[in-house]
């Protein structure tokens, strides 16, 4: 019996089961339909976060807000690191004006920031804007450790 992974649809927050052979195949949620696994940046709310972050893939979330400008020249950058992790890695961004107490909860004390989470836990933070090779380096870098 193939490995299944629990994947949070970020579109409605419902949990998933997926085969792990079957990501590349762009597994879509059970319920509502949208991708699983397609490698883009979803924007989450503060209970989609809570359940996303317990998932079997790693998740990176980008912790930003509409005023900073760096947070939005990180922007394309973010979304090619998405691209380039896909399906093994999924990414999401949450707005900390707007959920300021996700913010205070994951102790985020600077913007942008980028929190990598795996099963439930913080695996590693960095902050600051950055292309997105020294993005992906630093995702692979921490899951192989």
């Amino acid at each position: 019996m193939p490995e299944t992974l629990k994947l949070v649809c970020h579109a409605c927050g419902q949990a998933n089961r997926v085969p792990r052979d079957r990501l590349a195949a762009a597994p879509k949620c059970g319920v509502c339909g949208a991708p699983l696994a397609a490698g883009k940046v979803a924007e989450l709310d503060p209970a989609t976060l809570a359940k996303a972050i317990r998932d079997d893939l790693p998740l990176v979330v980008d912790f930003w807000a509409p005023w900073c400008g760096p947070c939005r020249q990180m922007a394309p950058e973010f979304i090619k690191a998405a691209a380039a992790l896909a399906p093994a890695v999924r990414f999401a961004k949450i707005d900390t004006q707007a959920h300021s107490e996700v913010a205070a909860r994951h102790r985020i004390q600077g913007i942008p920031a980028f929190i990598l989470f795996h099963k439930g836990r913080e695996v590693a933070r960095a902050a600051g804007a950055r292309p997105a090779a020294d993005l992906v380096a630093f995702v692979k870098s921490k899951l192989a450790a």
